[in-house]
């Protein structure tokens, strides 16, 4: 039986200095029936040639610019509340694989996450699959999860949050207002809306995170291309900072399709400005070196 065809998508905007690292990450798994999508969203700098020299050398990455701009990128404090939404979805409408993934160019990933992923995606017949992260330490590059190790030391079960929970969740998260005016949440801006007397209208709990590393989500192509990444003013579940776009992604993903997962292993290395202060050492987190077959 020939493996399904993953589409990982990267967007990436003035990443010159850590792309190297994360296109390295995916051309080097254990799942070989993959292609790379980098889609440069506007930089200023050198990150598109540097990704242009890996597509130049390996037929299965293609690199894109985007064509326009996002005009709300920057909110009124200055926070690039876009988070890579218009990218990504522009990546997603020019990929071919059966599954679409993603990878932030500043990060990483273990290099058989993408075969732990799928694996799970099909042993329990989900279409949408995250899994979760470890704070990025240069030493765990090209490094997989010891997963048969902690599962020895740790029941399966106790790894995996069903959908029956994230559906909940999801519901626990929305507020009043999306789930019965759609269209007034649409039009009233996002500072609006987190004012402290109504913000619960329209978010409900708007602290709780998606379950896992809502920025490497795993999804059926038909599903992610028909759902897609939406901008701020269209965000149900964003964060309070009005970013969230994966947060608000993988809800609404999990609130339409009724299968989600989220397995708690950590398999993608999340490098964020310093403020990721979660710890590589938990007894859960083994990564060790590859092994060749």
């Amino acid at each position: 039986m020939s493996l399904d065809a993953i589409s990982v998508v990267m967007p990436a905007r003035n990443a010159s200095l850590t792309i190297t690292d994360a296109i390295e990450s995916i051309l080097h798994q254990t799942y070989s029936n993959l292609e790379l999508i980098v889609v440069d969203d506007n930089s200023e700098d050198n990150t598109f040639q540097i990704a242009s020299v890996f597509a130049s050398d390996n037929e299965h990455v293609q690199v894109f610019e985007m064509p326009y701009d996002d005009p709300n990128r920057y909110n009124i404090d200055r926070l690039n509340v876009n988070a890579g939404w218009s990218a990504r979805n522009f990546g997603m409408e020019r990929s071919s694989g059966d599954w679409i993934t993603f990878q932030d160019a500043d990060d990483a990933s273990l290099l058989n996450r993408l075969d732990v992923q799928h694996d799970f995606a099909t042993r329990y017949k989900s279409s949408h699959v995250c899994i979760d992260w470890q704070k990025y330490v240069p030493e765990h590059l090209g490094k997989y999860l010891d997963v048969d190790a902690i599962l020895a030391s740790c029941a399966e079960e106790h790894l995996v949050t069903n959908s029956v929970e994230i559906i909940d969740l999801a519901r626990r998260c929305k507020g009043i207002i999306p789930s019965c005016l759609g269209w007034l949440h649409n039009r009233v801006s996002h500072n609006t809306r987190t004012y402290r007397v109504i913000n619960r209208l329209f978010f409900g709990d708007i602290s709780t995170p998606y379950p896992g590393a809502g920025n490497s989500t795993m999804i059926k192509a038909e599903i992610a291309r028909k759902i897609s990444f939406r901008p701020l003013t269209h965000r149900v579940w964003p964060s309070r900072r009005g970013r969230g776009a994966d947060r608000d992604f993988n809800f609404n993903v999990a609130a339409i399709v009724g299968d989600s997962i989220s397995v708690s292993l950590p398999l993608y290395l999340w490098r964020h400005n310093g403020e990721n202060q979660r710890s590589y050492l938990s007894p859960e987190y083994r990564p060790v070196e590859h092994k060749d077959a």
